[in-house]
């Protein structure tokens, strides 16, 4: 597998968003997370530079719930608001639930007076036509974005972990519903179903608006694939990874950049 720089994967990264936005984190945040009786939950999403603190609306085109038998759960109360987006949750079965929002688009890079821009569209040939008189050193990549949360009623199970083999996903060796302050988790990230290593994984406790620093530290896959990771504390932990390399969906995009963003909630022993 081609592996491009990370630069080029950073960059990339920064404009899924506007350019008010570039600071800004992508998330879902579940109401709850682990519940014992069947009910409705709520998961806002929004764009932050602090963490699960409302700031910009996220599309809820690529919205999937996935239930504890593997089938579509019921989604109801989608809204599309000034701060937040907004969904409802119907958690009818016992079991695991897998939600999942993922954001296609391409963007352009291209030189222009000498200076470097970019545009954002949907698809290569939109933004090949769109390119200003001039634009040189033309290059398209395709960047998919995948937020992911989870949730369980009762007993956990696992049929709605189940990676698809497409893009940039999380194989959760401890169930993401199942984590405990200073117990270890056990994750492996895959790209199109294989195994990933070398990839940098960044983890970051809530409550960043009211610290001095982040409190953010990075892991790296092994050979496997594998990452260990140590919770501090109980809470809510965003985590964040990117990749990039050339298993373009489109000919006429030059590369693929792949992210992956998840909310996971860590319960006190």
């Amino acid at each position: 597998m081609k592996v491009l720089p990370l630069a080029g994967a950073a960059l990339a990264a920064l404009l899924v968003l506007s350019p008010a936005a570039q600071a800004h984190k992508r998330w879902l945040l579940p109401s709850h997370t682990v519940v014992s009786d069947t009910q409705w939950i709520t998961v806002d999403t929004s764009a932050s530079n602090d963490i699960f603190y409302v700031d910009m609306p996220f599309p809820l085109d690529g919205l999937s719930v996935t239930g504890p038998d593997g089938k579509p759960a019921e989604v109801d109360n989608r809204l599309e608001g000034h701060r937040r987006s907004v969904f409802d949750v119907n958690l009818a079965q016992q079991g695991s639930y897998r939600i999942t929002l993922i954001r296609p688009l391409y963007v352009s890079l291209y030189q222009l007076d000498g200076e470097r821009q970019h545009r954002r569209g949907g698809s290569p040939q939109e933004l090949r036509e769109e390119l200003p008189e001039g634009a040189e050193d033309v290059r398209i990549s395709e960047v998919i974005g995948r937020l992911e949360t989870f949730a369980t009623v009762g007993a956990p199970n696992t049929k709605a972990l189940a990676p698809s083999g497409k893009g940039l996903e999380l194989d959760a060796l401890t169930h993401p519903n199942d984590l405990y302050d200073s117990e270890a988790a056990r994750f492996r990230f895959l790209v199109d179903g294989e195994p990933v290593s070398g990839l940098e994984v960044e983890v970051m406790p809530a409550g960043t608006r009211y610290r001095d620093s982040q409190e953010a530290w990075t892991v790296t896959t092994d050979d496997d694939g594998e990452v260990t990771l140590e919770w501090p504390h109980a809470g809510r932990y965003y985590l964040e990874a990117n990749h990039g390399d050339d298993r373009v969906e489109n000919d006429q995009a030059d590369s693929r950049r792949l992210q992956y963003m998840a909310t996971f909630e860590v319960l006190p022993l």
